[in-house]
């Protein structure tokens, strides 16, 4: 198949959609939870970080569950009733006041997660022509960051306008709308692919590239968790520009370089993506003020734009038709270690020495990274049939 395969179908379209809306309401969750659990629940920034981290414990577990079960009854189905539980989920959140109640509450959120992402990561690789695949995920992926982008300005938008209720509310209704879109797209999984056969829920191949992915994931979690809670302590008065300049770099550069992960080894690209990760982090760790915060979130953005694409071409490109579910199960349970262990992790730094030191074991995270991915690419090298 040649670079110049169909790539924008309308199904192709309608899961970027649906990908922008799920991803829009977790922006806005992103913003709104640190806030809600530090003020009207009560607790503290290690408290925070918990309730971050809580939904990938279940999402975690399921992840590849949800990828073989993808592979065997379709992306539909998994893509709708993920959306529609992540919004049962939000909207239940404002009506609770402690913090074990908002965790249970994020542990359900990991479980629709694990359903919708999964899916839709699958979905994606059987729309994608095999030679467009890091175009594909760069495209794909806008729905994600422009998501993360808008939903913290909304979030706060919420917040003003109204209270907490309207934001976890509007967050519910946005991802409601995702599981209306899911409906237009139809079965990608081709009815040829086998249904029965023995079981494999990890993909073993995808591990190697998985772990660099899971630095990545691990790294910008700490940002992610805490990025709102430090604009404000440096002073800035939109506690929501850091996250919306870091989506906003995300969204160009995808669309600007879209085509450079196809055109670039993998894990090379991928290396590279992680040390401008750890510079960004660096910046913001060092550089204690609003120039520096939104300097180190734009650095941040323009790390993520080739590291996501680089490592799942690398992570696609070990699966067939037959198992792109239990790759991206597989893959994406990194993402979940990355996004549950990192801010669970980075609070306690952050709560004994400031949020500061958490940005800095962040960023020296994303370098162990970097080693890893360099040696990997040097072991394909090597060994091509092994990696």
């Amino acid at each position: 198949m040649t670079t110049t395969a169909r790539l924008f179908t309308p199904a192709f379209v309608l899961l970027g959609l649906a990908d922008l809306g799920y991803f829009t309401a977790v922006g806005v969750s992103i913003y709104t939870l640190p806030l809600y659990v530090t003020g009207p629940v009560g607790s503290d920034t290690a408290g925070a970080g918990l309730a971050f981290g809580a939904f990938a414990i279940s999402s975690l577990i399921l992840r590849p569950f949800a990828g073989r079960l993808s592979d065997r009854i379709g992306r539909r189905l998994p893509l709708v009733g993920g959306a529609l539980l992540a919004a049962f989920a939000l909207a239940l959140t404002p009506f609770v006041d402690s913090l074990a109640m908002v965790v249970a509450l994020r542990l359900l959120l990991g479980i629709a997660e694990a359903a919708f992402v999964v899916a839709g990561f699958a979905a994606l690789a059987d729309l994608a022509p095999p030679s467009r695949m890091g175009e594909a995920i760069s495209y794909n992926s806008l729905g994600l960051y422009l998501g993360l982008a808008l939903g913290p300005p909304l979030g706060e938008l919420l917040l003003e306008r109204g209270n907490f209720t309207t934001a976890w509310m509007g967050a519910a209704i946005v991802v409601g709308l995702s599981a209306l879109v899911v409906l237009g797209i139809g079965e990608t999984r081709a009815p040829t692919e086998p249904d029965s056969g023995p079981v494999q829920l990890i993909h073993r191949r995808a591990l190697a590239p998985g772990i660099g992915f899971f630095t990545s994931v691990m790294a910008m979690s700490g940002f992610l968790a805490f990025v709102s809670l430090h604009a404000g302590e440096v002073g800035l008065a939109a506690t929501s520009l850091p996250l919306f300049v870091y989506g906003a770099v995300v969204v160009v550069c995808r669309v600007v370089f879209a085509k450079v992960p196809d055109r670039l080894p993998s894990l090379r690209l991928a290396a590279a993506a992680l040390v401008v990760v750890a510079a960004g982090l660096s910046t913001m760790a060092l550089w204690t003020t609003p120039v520096g915060l939104i300097a180190g979130a734009a650095l941040m953005g323009l790390g993520i734009t080739f590291s996501t694409p680089a490592f799942f071409s690398a992570i696609f490109s070990t699966a067939g038709p037959g198992d792109r579910g239990a790759a991206a199960g597989t893959a994406s349970a990194f993402l979940d270690l990355g996004l549950g262990g990192g801010p669970i992790m980075l609070g306690l730094v952050a709560r004994a020495l400031g949020i500061p030191w958490a940005f800095g074991v962040a960023a020296g995270i994303a370098l162990l990274g970097c080693v890893w991915t360099v040696v990997l690419l040097r072991h394909k090298a090597t060994h091509p049939t092994r990696v």
